[in-house]
């Protein structure tokens, strides 16, 4: 059995990747800074409440040979890295570094796959986004992702230590309590209204956290390792006034979304990735936007009727 350490495995995609792991008969070890009982992971790892970094970790990177680590632990919020960039760049970069150092001196021939973000791609000069394309961030957040995969390529290059760089796109689905499926469905489901920002016309690439998962064990399992760099996405665009409609059908709901017309600071416009790099060693979503979109809608509207 193969063992693969998840940290920050009580948040959103942690979860999903320490079930997705667990399924598919590997052994997860987990790490958080949160109560045991508030991580709700179940049978699917054993959990080690840390906060990271800390001098614990080479104690539990000694105690039994780890094949893969799946760094999801870090911060996710561009609007906050923009009013905090000095946490943002602490809990990335730093914490990043961190990592891979502990790696280095205590496992490494443990593969790292690090969680980054098409942030650092900022507006993208095509569609759809490939791996090799310019980066060139719009936020705090952007930027301290990027750095943290310089220090992914660094370790790799010279130390040796089997490292992977993941590429997010935006990822959803139940579980998330944030970001702008769930922002649509509390506003319009709360207040009978819906007013959001930007024009409607900007565009994400959508993909199920359940998807992601599946992205990642596939990485844990086939990726070189020598700090290569995959898009982890669904290869689909959808305008945020097609998600809004979607939702808003899912949710039986009479709102029409209205749009202020304002660009929010740091948010690029649009965004559809090139996941051929990744689909080469057999990803494929199997999560469809209609399915996924419906079922996040449903899961929300369950929870803000609690």
């Amino acid at each position: 059995m193969k063992t693969v350490l998840v940290t920050g495995v009580a948040g959103f995609l942690g979860r999903y990747a320490a079930r997705c792991f667990a399924v598919e008969g590997w052994r997860v070890v987990g790490i958080d800074d949160v109560p045991a009982e508030n991580a709700q992971l179940g049978v699917a790892a054993t959990y080690h409440r840390m906060k990271l970094p800390s001098p614990e970790l080479g104690a539990l990177l000694r105690s039994e040979t780890f094949h893969a680590c799946v760094h999801c632990a870090g911060r996710a919020s561009v609007p906050l890295s923009m009013a905090e960039p000095k946490p943002d760049f602490e809990a990335n970069a730093v914490l990043t570094f961190e990592l891979l150092d502990a790696l280095r001196l205590h496992a490494p021939r443990c593969r790292m796959l690090f969680l980054s973000s098409a942030a650092v791609y900022g507006d993208p000069a095509a569609l759809p986004v490939t791996e090799d394309q310019r980066v060139a961030p719009l936020s705090p957040y952007g930027y301290h992702k990027r750095q943290a995969e310089l220090l992914c390529e660094e370790f790799s290059r010279i130390y040796g230590l089997p490292t992977a760089v993941v590429r997010i796109f935006s990822a959803y689905g139940p579980g998330l309590r944030r970001q702008v499926l769930w922002d649509i469905c509390s506003r319009a489901l709360m207040t009978g209204h819906l007013s959001l920002g930007g024009t409607g016309e900007e565009s994400r690439d959508f993909i199920h956290a359940g998807d992601v998962a599946a992205g990642l064990r596939v990485l844990a399992e086939r990726a070189a390792a020598e700090g290569e760099i995959y898009n982890l996405a669904s290869g689909t665009e959808t305008t945020i006034r097609e998600l809004a409609t979607l939702l808003l059908g899912a949710l039986g709901s009479k709102v029409t979304p209205e749009f202020d017309g304002q660009r929010r600071p740091g948010d690029p416009l649009l965004w559809r990735a090139d996941i051929s790099r990744l689909q080469a060693l057999g990803f494929q979503p199997q999560i469809s936007r209609e399915r996924g979109i419906a079922a996040t809608a449903q899961w929300c509207a369950a929870e803000l009727s609690r």
